[in-house]
């Protein structure tokens, strides 16, 4: 894995790796990453026996929008009532496979009109937060983290710290030598 994606991955899909989040979203450029659609799929064939899935859910001429994922915890994350209620709203197949959903938001982001909101559930986000930055526009939360926190602003407190240290323990063991691939791979 090239040294640059590895930095990139530790900074923006560290709880993802680590499976203390479903899921993350990374914006990867071209002109750095000349293929990265094949990346994906390199990754993806690479760390799948591991529980983690790479793939590309869009993308322009000068970037492509790298989703990481751990299908099993997606799964349990978009499957809550609630979730299921804000993606029903947004035309996705109810009690759909994840690969049925995940084929619509690319559907979505790849639409005019801006970016799809409910994306937030995909990225693990707790789905009152989603729904209330839906309703607002993003304006009136309460505390500004790896997302916007409308609703329990404590356990987002203890999430984001969670997060921190997943990125911190990734980026100690860059600095020590080890590869991203390595502990990959092991786990």
């Amino acid at each position: 894995m090239p040294p640059a994606l590895e930095q990139l991955l530790v900074q923006h899909c560290a709880p993802t790796l680590l499976g203390a989040k479903a899921a993350s979203l990374i914006s990867l450029s071209r002109s750095v990453f000349e293929c990265p659609c094949t990346l994906a799929r390199q990754l993806h064939e690479r760390f799948a026996p591991s529980g983690l899935c790479f793939t590309v859910l869009g993308g322009c001429a000068r970037r492509v929008l790298l989703y990481v994922y751990r299908p099993a915890l997606l799964q349990k994350a978009l499957s809550c009532r609630r979730a299921q209620r804000i993606l029903g709203a947004c035309g996705y197949p109810l009690r759909g496979e994840l690969e049925a959903l995940l084929t619509h938001l690319r559907r979505r982001i790849g639409a005019d009109g801006g970016f799809p909101h409910e994306i937030g559930l995909f990225l693990d986000y707790p789905p009152g937060d989603v729904e209330a930055f839906i309703q607002t526009g993003g304006a009136g939360c309460k505390l500004c983290g790896y997302w916007k926190v409308y609703t329990d602003v404590e356990a987002a407190r203890r999430r984001f710290a969670r997060f921190d240290d997943c990125r911190a323990r990734l980026r100690h063991m860059l600095a020590a030598g080890q590869t991203l691939s390595a502990l990959l791979e092991a786990a």
